[in-house]
């Protein structure tokens, strides 16, 4: 089993959800524990709780992070799928500004065996290695959900550009094995409303439909799975063919900071997702989250 700690700003995209609930039902996962990051980290601590309630698993500690990005306004301060959480058991109270240190001594406490999966803004992952600058040698991997490595993008992706100060430390970190599911890639996972309501069966699908209710109020709205994509390929690498080479933070053509430059290197620090198999992916993640696809 691979040990797995999730950092995750759940509660705006949808797709956080669905990662959770695929990392919850994984039978390779252990999953150790769960931070939030982003605005109202509490509200979204609550919306993890209500998945791992719902799954047997009250016992995963979850402890929710920074609100604030290091440089910058907060560019995503509320929680839309909060407003389902009085439909779902879940905790109510947390231990607040303990995050980064819960993965530290988590981390510590586990050397080379434990795998870092950041879905949201960099924050709690830029000021852990910031305040203890080991951590990433201390890491088996590090997977995220970040970046578009188009050279043509337009914009950063957003998880970069919210707190892209906090991206830019992560990629100097120097991690073993660093590796980024971009959006370039990521857009290619996508079903609408129609399409993903046969499948979106279980013990714990049920609950994200439910909170993605607030998602599909946008007009043509469709589920991307960005995060889940990045969740399955730690256990499933093969369902994406990589890059190699190195990412640095610049400012994208629109003048917004958080573009992630790739650049192409054989002995690269980060390996970037290049193609993806649509099918294989649905398959995987549909068959463990849910009740398959076909």
């Amino acid at each position: 089993m691979k040990k797995i700690l999730l950092d995750t700003d759940i509660g705006s995209d949808i797709d956080d959800a669905l990662a959770l609930a695929y990392l919850l039902r994984e039978p390779e996962c252990d999953l150790l524990g769960i931070t939030t990051v982003s605005g109202l980290p509490v509200e979204r601590a609550k919306l993890a709780s209500a998945l791992c309630t719902a799954a047997g698993r009250s016992d995963i500690p979850i402890f929710p992070g920074t609100e604030q990005p290091l440089y910058g306004k907060q560019l995503q301060p509320a929680v839309p799928q909060a407003e389902r959480l009085s439909l779902w058991p879940h905790a109510e109270c947390y231990a607040e500004n303990e995050a980064v240190a819960f993965l530290r001594d988590t981390i510590r406490k586990h050397p080379g065996e434990i795998t870092l999966f950041a879905i949201g803004p960099m924050t709690n992952v830029g000021l852990l290695f910031a305040m203890d600058p080991e951590i990433p040698s201390l890491l088996d991997g590090l997977v995220m959900m970040c970046g578009n490595f188009r050279p043509d993008a337009e914009r950063p992706e957003w998880n970069a550009k919210c707190d892209w100060v906090a991206t830019s430390i992560v990629y100097r970190s120097g991690v073993r094995l660093h590796r980024s599911y971009g959006l370039d890639v990521t857009l290619q996972v996508a079903l609408t409303e129609r399409e993903v309501e046969p499948f979106m069966r279980g013990p714990l699908l049920p609950i994200v439909r439910d909170f993605s209710k607030m998602w599909f109020k946008k007009p043509e709205q469709k589920m991307i799975f960005h995060d889940p994509l990045a969740a399955v390929g730690i256990f499933e690498p093969s369902v994406c063919s990589y890059r190699r080479g190195t990412v640095e933070i610049g400012k994208s053509p629109c003048g917004q900071m958080g573009q992630t430059v790739f650049s192409a290197c054989e002995n690269g620090p980060c390996e970037v997702a290049d193609t993806v198999d649509p099918n294989l992916f649905f398959r995987r993640f549909f068959g463990i989250a849910g009740e398959g696809y076909q």
